[in-house]
C-alpha cells in the first residue's frame, strides 16, 4: 500500500489514484491522460475500468494507465470497480471525455491535506454553460432536492470530479448504478464526514454521451431520495440501539 507523505506529513501525488469508467472514449481519453501525467509529474496512478469496443483501452494502456476490462453494466458498476481497485490513500474520480479540468488536481489534493474527507468539484456555480441546457436545469434540480433532504446546501450532486480519502470509500457500502455520483456525495455528507465543494470550470464534451437525460435523470432523482431515506433510517436505528443499551446499563 502506497503512503508517500512528504516531510510535513501531507499526501503527495504519489499517494493519488485517478480513476474513471470508460466507454468508447477513444477521441478524448489520450488528452485526459496526458493532462493527468503533466499536472502530477507522472506520479499519480491512473485506473480505467473499460467496456469499450472502439480501442479506448489500447489508448489508455499506451499512456500508462491500468485498465480493468468488464462487460457493459452501467456507469455505477464501472465507477464502483474503479474506486475500489486502487490501494493508494487518495482516490480522485473523473470522466474520460475531457470535460473536467485536470489542472485543478493540486487544489483537490490540497483540500484533502487540509483535513477534508471528500472534495467535490462544483460545476454549476460557475454556470456550466457548455452543458446542454436541459441537463444543466436537471442538475440544479438534483442539487436543490438533495439540499432539502440532507438539510444543508449542496451545489452539484452529479459531478464526476471528486477526491476521497481511501478510508471513506472502504467504510461505506455503495449500492447505486446510474445514481452513484450522487450517492458518492450524499452518504459521506449524511454520515458526518468533512466534505468541501470547490467551484470548477466545465468544458464542452468530446464525443457523444450515452446517457439518456430523461431515464437517467429519473434514476438519479430516485437514488437521491433512496440514499437520503436509508441514511436517515440508519441514524434512527443507531439512536434506538444506543438508547436501549443505556437503558440496560
Amino acid at each position: 500500500m502506497s503512503d508517500e507523505r512528504d516531510s510535513e506529513g501531507e499526501y503527495t501525488f504519489a499517494d493519488v489514484s485517478v480513476v474513471m469508467g470508460t466507454y468508447n472514449e477513444r477521441e478524448a481519453i489520450g488528452t485526459v491522460l496526458e493532462d493527468i501525467d503533466r499536472v502530477t509529474d507522472g506520479q499519480a496512478e491512473v485506473v480505467c475500468v473499460d467496456s469499450s469496443s472502439d480501442g479506448t483501452p489500447e489508448v489508455a494502456r499506451e499512456h500508462g494507465a491500468t485498465v480493468v476490462e468488464q462487460e457493459p453494466q452501467g456507469y455505477g458498476v464501472a465507477v464502483h470497480e474503479a474506486i475500489t481497485t486502487p490501494d493508494r490513500q487518495v482516490i480522485v474520480t473523473t470522466d474520460c471525455d475531457d470535460t473536467y479540468p485536470m489542472e485543478r488536481l493540486p487544489d483537490f489534493l490540497a483540500a484533502i491535506n487540509k483535513g477534508y474527507d471528500v472534495v467535490s468539484g462544483d460545476r454549476l456555480s460557475r454556470g456550466a454553460e457548455t452543458m446542454p441546457r436541459f441537463n444543466r436545469l436537471g442538475n440544479h434540480a438534483f442539487a436543490w432536492l438533495a439540499s432539502a433532504l440532507v438539510g444543508q446546501r449542496v451545489h452539484d450532486t452529479t459531478t464526476g470530479m471528486r477526491a476521497y480519502r481511501r478510508e471513506v470509500i472502504e467504510a461505506i457500502e455503495w449500492t447505486e448504478n446510474t445514481g452513484l455520483s450522487a450517492e458518492l456525495l450524499l452518504r459521506p455528507l449524511l454520515r458526518g464526514y468533512r466534505v468541501a465543494e470547490i467551484p470548477i470550470d466545465y468544458r464542452e464534451r468530446v464525443g457523444e454521451t450515452t446517457l439518456d437525460p430523461l431515464s437517467g435523470g429519473a434514476a438519479i432523482a430516485k437514488s437521491i431520495g433512496k440514499v437520503a431515506l436509508e441514511e436517515q433510517l440508519g441514524r434512527e436505528a443507531a439512536g434506538e440501539r444506543v438508547r436501549s443499551e443505556q437503558a440496560i446499563e
